[in-house]
């Protein structure tokens, strides 16, 4: 769970582009909350002044949360606007990807089989 919230947050970064598994969007949605509600409420154990800390995590990990969110879109062949679209761009993160490469790049559940029909051309 851990892992992929690090491959999204410290290597792909700022990546808007190619195709994100559901379960990698959605580690990484848990992951984001938990670390949230556990500086939340530190901080409001400590002291509330203390919310700082928790303003400045949101911060730093806006722009990997809208590129996972992109990537996610992406994989369900939608363009990544499509995730200013409130109540779809949740339908649009729960529902499974498109199976094989679209134009936003090779199916990141079966990429080891595009290899070999590559391969086998």
């Amino acid at each position: 769970m851990f892992e992929m919230y690090k491959k999204v947050v410290f290597e792909n970064y700022a990546n808007f582009n190619g195709r994100a598994r559901r379960q990698e969007y959605w580690m990484f949605f848990l992951v984001n909350f938990i670390i949230a509600f556990v500086l939340g409420f530190i901080a409001g154990l400590i002291s509330p002044k203390l919310a700082l800390i928790g303003n400045i995590y949101s911060l730093a990990v806006l722009i990997p949360g809208i590129a996972v969110a992109v990537r996610r879109v992406h994989d369900v062949g939608k363009s990544g606007w499509f995730i200013l679209i409130p109540i779809y761009n949740i339908i649009l993160m729960c529902t499974e990807g498109e199976k094989g490469p679209n134009e936003y790049g090779a199916d990141p559940k079966n990429q080891l089989e595009e290899i070999n029909q590559i391969g086998q051309e």
